[in-house]
This record gives structure tokens, C-alpha cells and sequence, in this order.
């Protein structure tokens, strides 16, 4: 099983396989935009105004000063950023200050950072603001692939406004000194482009499920994340040892100090609503991607009367514990990955054979044996670790059909070849470093849930969700033990989310979403009191851009707040 070396060395390599997919467990594999190339979609007649206006929204006490500030747009480069342009890119960038801590209005400040694609049309219906999930991925980045990202319905009608959450990217940032230099939470996604098939956040999504935030780790083999069945407690001092390493180095380069506390998800909606405000709209008009879907409920929860109308795609329950939605997110890999099997072997040239059992084993023997030697690649320097080939299997998966056949060339090369120049150019594609990106998603994920269970309900876990989802699973139940040793812990319990007074909110869910599995989309659906859902039937992460027909439905609701009729399925291809 080990190719050289001591059983000693091998027993510790596994442990530290293991290790690198923890942090990434605590913050969820699972969470970001899987749109593809948005089409141009016909809405039914004219747009010729806008919404009636409601009363002014109230400003919440003690923050008039925030909701007043003076915001400066300003020319700003199609890429790039938030920097200044010199010329009319149709991007607008401004910057404006939040409290750090809601608690103390008068205390430090921080700066929240918003990117603005005007319309394109001459009938302008105020704002739309999105967020592409995460969670901690840049919605600045996310704007700047608008034509992408959004139907050129929408970008005629709305100012598109992708935000930095705190924390993120051009927002005041958490930074971390992982690999000895410090990198600005969100450099993974700001590396993406508009040639990514699937832009915005999900690729750093796939590679977060093993962000290699330790130099030597990779990631674990099924069936052997446990060297010679020692179990989970034998994992318990390193996890917690390079956890509590990972903050101390967080901790000791993002300023404020104390941003590492006020991170999570309550206090960036409240920005939000700051941001609505200064945006002129009495009503915000949101679209949220996985993450982003939580981000909205918590919005439309805080804020009912300022909800207009509201799309969340590809959505979390916020009713049920960190855990559950780790083990939900790995289970739905695991049918994912059975569901691509299936698909590959009615096909030519499938390198995976023998039935839908006998290809799913075949992947995971390919990730252990890729664990003990890895594959040659384009660049003799650049072998393709364990690691790697879990995110470029991850990365395709929460894709659909489109993307499945480079997977199979990509596996069928590994397999047959011990070639992974393939796997190489997935890995390349989706992210350029991802150390910094795991570690503020662990950041925000930790303050939104409590610490909940011992050691011995982590062990139990450890070993249930093994069975459940061997190929993905083995890290997940790690995720309150690292949040433990992360040590900035959130005390709210998950609570069922039901924004009374909230207008209508579209809840769109897709039946074979690899992350957020469907039933978390009934679930907020029937929590929401004006909730409405709209299923997708297909595969791959979130349904805007992925069929003609959903795209379609969430842009009548946009444009005209028309619902779908209730029980609404789409099907069909992009």
C-alpha cells in the first residue's frame, strides 16, 4: 500500500490527508454558483415601468450615520477589480463604511466594498443585488462576468450590484499568512475569468473541498482516511493543532482584530441593508446563488418589509446543524458521482466498467492509488496529487451533462494511461490558490453554527457518514472539532427561517444538485411564509442558466413579479 517509506510515514501522511480536508468541511463543499452561459430568454410582454414604490424603509436606530453616508461611484475597470477607469465601462465602484460590531454603532468601521454593471436598457427598474455563494466569494468578481452570469434581459432592466461580504476580497479583508505570504480572502475566485464554464464561485467551491491549506497534505483515499483503522480520536491533536496554527496566522495579519468575530452571516445582511439604502432602492431586489441563499432567508427574516423580490437558487436549510449540512452536501456527491456512472457507461468509450457499483469503486481505488503515487502531467514539476484529482472529479460533478464527457477523457487518461495532464487543466481552470478562500469560509461558517457535540458524537459521525458517502464523506464530521479549535464560535442555534411580511421569494431547487441537495429547497420553500418553489429536474449546482425554461421563470419573476404556477417543473438543457 505504500510505495516506500516506513509504516510510521505512511500512517502520518494519511492522518495529514485527512487534516487537509477538514477545514474545508467546516466550511461546506457545497456553496456557489454552477450557472452556466446565461441564454437571452423571451419574457412575456413589454417592460414599460417600474415597480410602484413603497414608503420609505425605516432606518434602524443608532445607524442613521451609516444609512446618510455620502457614497462616491466612480468609473471602474470591466476587470480588475474596483480599480478607476478613465473611461465609460458601463461599471460603477464605490466603497462605504459598516460598524464592525452592530452591537456598538460607535465603535470601528469597516469598509464593504460594491461593483455596479448599469442597464443596458432604457427602462431601468432600480437594483438587483447578487451574491455568488461561498460562503466568502466576491461578488465584485461575479458583476464583472455579467454578461455570463446574468440574461440580457435582466442587464437591461437592472443596475447588477455584486458586493464583497466583510471579510472578502476588496472589503475589508481577512488575511491569512497560510503558505508565507499574505493573501486577501477571495484571491481564489479573483483569479477566474469569463472563459470559466462555470464562473462566478464554483470552482473555487470544488477546490475547497480540499484546499490544501497545509503544504504537505492531500487529500484522503476511501477506506483509508483512517490509517490501519486507528479511527478518529487518532486524528483529534492534529486536527486541532493546525487549526488553532491556521487562526493564529489569520489572526495575526487581518486588521481589525477583531474582524476574525464579526464575519458572519446576520452582520453581512445588515450591511446589505445598508447597501440597499445608499443604493437609492426601497426595496432590494436580490438573486442568491447556494450560499447566497442563506444570505437572502437571513435578509428576508431581518429585513421583511424591505424584501422585494427575491430569487434564491440552489439553497441551504437553515434549519438543520453544521453537520447536517456537511453530510448532506457529501451524500449528495456520492449520488451525483453514481448518477455520472450511470450516464458514462450508456455511453462510448467509458473507461469505468461493470455496472454502477463496480465504476464508482474503480474512481475511488483511482484516488488511492493517486494518494501513493501521483500522476505525471504536462509540467514534470507539477505531479497531479490526490488532492487534485478529488477536486477536478468534485469540480465536474457539480456540473451536468455538458461537462461530464471532459471528466470521462479526464478519467480514462488517469485510469489507463497514469497520465493526469487532463485532470491538470480542470485544476488549473478552476483556481489559483485556495489556501486563503478555506480558510475565511471556515471564518464565516464557524461564527453561523454553535460547536455541537463531543468526541465521541464526532467519532460516531465520522464513521456514519463514511458509510454513507465513502468516496467524499470522510471529512465532514471533523467540522465541529475544527470549529472548536478555530476558536471563534457563533452561539445562534439553526432555526427554521419564515420572514413573515416578506414579499413573494422564489425558491428554485434542483432534483440532482450535488451540494444542495432538493430537499433543502422544499424545506425553505414550506418555512418561507410567502415562499414559492420552482424545481428544476436535472443535475448540477443551482438551475439559473442551466435551462432555458427556468431561466426564463426567474426572469418573469424579476421583471414583472410574476410567479410560476405552483408545482412549476422545468426541464431541458440551457
Amino acid at each position: 500500500m505504500n510505495s516506500g517509506g516506513s509504516g510510521g510515514t505512511a500512517r502520518t501522511a494519511g492522518r495529514r490527508r485527512v487534516v487537509a480536508g477538514v477545514l474545508a468541511a467546516v466550511a461546506g463543499v457545497c456553496l456557489g454558483v454552477g450557472a452556466g452561459v446565461v441564454p437571452a430568454v423571451a419574457v412575456p410582454g413589454p417592460v414599460v415601468a417600474a415597480p410602484a414604490v413603497a414608503a420609505k424603509a425605516a432606518v434602524p436606530e443608532g445607524l442613521e450615520s451609516f444609512y446618510s453616508q455620502k457614497v462616491e461611484w466612480y468609473d471602474c475597470g470591466a476587470t480588475g477589480g474596483m480599480e478607476r477607469s478613465a473611461q465609460r465601462t458601463g461599471f460603477q465602484c464605490a466603497k462605504v463604511k459598516v460598524p464592525l460590531d452592530y452591537s456598538k454603532p460607535d465603535g470601528q468601521t469597516i469598509e464593504v466594498a460594491m461593483k455596479k454593471h448599469l442597464a443596458t436598457g432604457s427602462v431601468r427598474q432600480g437594483s438587483l443585488f447578487a451574491n455568488p455563494g461561498g460562503p466568502g466569494y466576491s461578488g465584485v468578481a461575479m458583476v464583472e462576468n455579467n454578461e455570463v452570469q446574468f440574461s440580457p434581459d435582466v442587464n437591461a432592466s437592472f443596475d447588477i450590484i455584486g458586493f464583497d461580504p466583510r471579510g472578502v476580497g476588496d472589503s475589508t479583508p481577512i488575511t491569512c499568512d497560510v503558505l508565507g505570504g499574505a493573501l486577501p480572502a477571495g484571491a481564489a475566485q479573483a483569479a477566474m475569468g469569463a472563459d470559466d464554464p462555470l464562473p462566478g464561485s464554483i470552482a473555487a467551491d470544488a477546490a475547497g473541498a480540499d484546499p490544501t491549506p497545509f503544504p504537505d497534505a492531500e487529500g484522503p483515499a476511501a477506506g483509508e482516511a483512517t490509517p490501519d483503522g486507528a479511527g478518529f480520536k487518532t486524528l483529534i491533536d492534529e486536527i486541532t493543532k493546525n487549526f488553532k496554527q491556521e487562526e493564529a496566522q489569520c489572526a495575526a495579519s487581518t486588521k481589525p482584530a477583531g474582524l476574525l468575530d464579526h464575519v458572519d452571516t446576520i452582520s453581512v445582511a445588515r450591511d446589505l441593508d445598508v447597501l440597499r439604502a445608499l443604493s437609492g432602492d426601497e426595496k432590494l431586489n436580490y438573486l442568491g446563488f447556494s450560499y447566497g441563499t442563506y444570505l437572502g432567508a437571513h435578509y428576508a427574516e431581518l429585513f421583511p418589509a424591505n424584501t422585494g423580490r427575491m430569487v434564491l437558487d440552489g439553497t441551504l436549510d437553515p434549519s438543520i446543524s453544521l453537520y447536517e449540512r456537511q453530510a448532506g452536501a457529501m451524500k449528495g456527491l456520492e449520488r451525483a458521482l453514481r448518477t455520472y456512472v450511470d450516464w458514462c457507461q450508456a455511453g462510448q468509450g467509458c473507461p469505468l466498467t461493470g455496472g454502477t457499483d463496480a465504476g464508482v469503486q474503480q474512481v475511488r481505488d483511482l484516488f488511492a492509488s493517486v494518494d501513493r503515487s501521483p500522476l505525471s502531467s504536462s509540467d514534470p514539476n507539477r505531479p497531479v496529487t490526490g488532492s487534485e484529482i478529488r477536486m477536478a472529479v468534485m469540480y465536474s460533478l457539480y456540473g451536468d451533462e455538458q461537462s461530464w464527457s471532459g471528466l470521462s477523457s479526464s478519467l480514462d487518461e488517469a485510469i489507463n494511461q497514469r497520465n493526469g495532464a487532463l485532470i491538470r487543466q480542470i485544476t488549473d481552470q478552476t483556481v489559483a490558490d485556495v489556501a486563503n478562500t478555506a480558510a475565511v469560509r471556515a471564518a464565516i461558517t464557524c461564527l453561523d453554527y454553535p460547536v455541537d457535540g463531543d468526541m465521541a458524537v464526532w467519532s460516531a459521525r465520522h464513521e456514519e457518514i463514511r458509510r454513507e458517502a465513502p468516496t467524499f464523506g470522510d471529512s465532514a464530521a471533523s467540522a465541529d472539532l475544527g470549529c472548536q479549535a478555530w476558536g471563534h464560535n457563533g452561539t445562534r442555534q439553526p432555526a427554521p427561517i419564515h420572514a413573515k411580511g416578506a414579499a413573494p421569494i422564489l425558491v428554485v431547487g434542483s432534483t440532482g444538485d450535488p451540494a444542495t441537495p432538493y430537499e433543502w429547497a422544499r424545506s425553505l420553500s414550506e418555512q418561507l411564509e410567502t415562499g414559492h418553489l420552482l424545481t428544476r429536474e436535472g443535475n448540477g449546482h443551482t438551475a439559473y442558466g442551466r435551462a432555458a425554461a427556468c431561466t426564463k421563470t426567474v426572469d418573469t419573476f424579476l421583471l414583472s413579479g410574476e410567479l410560476p404556477p405552483p408545482g412549476q417543473v422545468c426541464r431541458g438543457e440551457a
